[in-house]
């Protein structure tokens, strides 16, 4: 295994003897693909579709992303490329839709070898939900994906629920906890509250470094910035007006899990997000934990959503489906309904099968609605309709140039600079197809006390046009960026 917490001398120690042949697999995240193995056969990339494969700022460049990586190894050493996924990025699919790729589809959840299914079911008691296909080898036995509800947050309000619960969400817990079977609630936000406000004169507290709302936390009682890290007190009194109406507003797993605690006293709540595992091995101790039924319900980010095989997790809880959808950013939709299927596949995977409550104030969104059914198709004609109006990946790509400079103004006057450069060689290069949007500052504008300014390239190849031009090196240069926030 390769990863990020092994020492230099235990990286050496394992790329040595992988030159060597002395491994016959290798198992690891983007650095793995380097490995010197001497006669690669296979690369597998599993869960093709994740944005970590990218290299990103503030990892030294270069912005290179794994999967894409991975394509060129394979064709370099002559070796087999198997992508997995079952929410496949947008533009994967198109290459395989368009031929590329071998698409090889797996419609029905298989879940385990018959034999061993049906003495966990004597040995359980229970009844096993599983089922043989006609066209399934003897030893295999599948389960239905779980079934999804979609609950509109905003009939709860106008019902006079106030609760971050909504009563089929509410009801499905009290049911699945005296049925002793365990339950994920899902937050892609972690603290107690999202942002600090003055209810008299509106001022929201913000980092003085990055210029974005700090999040409340309640056990320590501080508000963090999630960019940069800065820790201050919660103020008592309003810093703009001098008022004492401070009011937390929005929601975090922190806060989530306090609210579970209030309405089921007796349960026992795991908390999964990145204040709770920093620490070496906290993963595997709070995974095992909650495996071994020491824990009820899980309350987690993004973290629970990827590939855990959870059998006694007979209800998932999305609180809210809305955390995402509004960011300016043309992945949103794709984002969104990756995370709600993703962690929609973490019911249902045992002999009890399982459901899925959505609570979201925009049933009719598109990759909502995809989430719900199960389908990957319906999603992807919609989202490939959206990206061909606009011109957008995987029918244009595109080069994310971003400035850092600690004087706004200077760093506008680098950024117009650069685009008059850049225009000026487009037309040079007769690059008719070629697009610069920009400069602007992005969505987060100011991290850590210093600006950004953002050029974005849309073109058939980006490259062509920045291949032979000056960048001047202060420039962050990303070629296929996976965000243009």
């Amino acid at each position: 295994m390769l990863h990020s917490r092994l020492s230099d001398g235990e990286r050496y120690d394992t790329w040595r003897r992988a030159r060597q042949g002395l491994f016959d697999i290798v198992v690891g995240p983007r650095s793995a693909l380097f490995t010197p193995l001497p006669n690669l056969g296979v690369i597998i990339v599993d869960e093709e579709h994740d944005a970590s494969y990218k290299q990103t700022a503030p990892v030294p460049p270069p912005y290179y992303h794994a999967r894409e990586t991975a394509v060129a190894a394979a064709h370099i050493t002559q070796a087999t490329i198997i992508m997995g996924s079952a929410t496949p990025d947008v533009v994967s699919y198109h290459r395989a839709q368009g031929g590329e790729y071998q698409l090889l589809e797996l419609p029905r959840r298989v879940m385990g070898h018959r034999q061993r299914i049906d003495s966990q079911a004597q040995r359980l008691q229970i009844n096993s939900h599983y089922q043989q296909q006609t066209s399934d080898p003897d030893d295999a036995l599948t389960i239905p994906l779980p079934p999804i509800q979609v609950v509109d947050l905003r009939q709860e309000l106008r019902a006079g629920n106030r609760s971050i619960f909504s009563r089929a969400l509410e009801t499905a817990i009290t049911e699945t906890l005296e049925r002793g079977e365990q339950i994920i609630l899902f937050l892609n936000r972690r603290g107690t509250a999202s942002f600090v406000m003055c209810r008299d004169c509106g001022h929201v507290v913000k980092c003085p470094r990055c210029n974005m709302p700090l999040t409340y936390h309640r056990p320590r009682m501080m508000l963090v910035c999630h960019h940069c890290g800065r820790q201050e007190p919660s103020p008592q009194n309003c810093p703009q007006c001098g008022s004492k109406r401070i009011k937390f507003f929005g929601l975090g797993t922190e806060q989530v899990e306090t609210l579970v605690q209030q309405r089921w006293p007796q349960v026992r709540i795991t908390r999964w997000d990145r204040d709770t595992t920093a620490g070496k091995n906290s993963h595997d101790t709070l995974l095992a934990g909650f495996i071994n039924q020491e824990a009820d319900i899980l309350v987690g980010t993004q973290m629970i959503a990827k590939g855990l095989d959870l059998p006694l997790v007979t209800l998932v809880g999305v609180i809210s489906a809305d955390v995402s959808l509004g960011l300016p950013d043309y992945y949103t939709g794709e984002r969104a309904f990756q995370v709600l299927a993703q962690v929609a596949g973490r019911a249902g995977r045992g002999l009890l099968g399982g459901r899925v409550i959505i609570q979201t104030y925009q049933p009719e969104h598109y990759a909502i609605q995809a989430a719900a059914e199960h389908d990957f198709v319906t999603f992807y004609l919609e989202e490939i309709r959206f990206r061909t109006q606009y011109m957008l990946p995987p029918f244009r790509r595109m080069a994310k140039l971003v400035l850092i400079d600690p004087i706004n103004d200077r760093g506008e006057r680098e950024a117009q600079k650069l685009k008059r450069g850049l225009m000026l060689h487009i037309r040079e290069k007769a690059l008719a197809a070629t697009e610069i949007i920009g400069p602007v500052p992005p969505f987060f504008n100011r991290i850590d006390g210093r600006y950004r300014w953002q050029i974005i390239i849309r073109a058939p190849d980006p490259t062509n046009l920045l291949a032979d031009f000056p960048i001047p090196q202060a420039w962050i240069v990303d070629i296929d960026p996976v965000s243009t926030l």
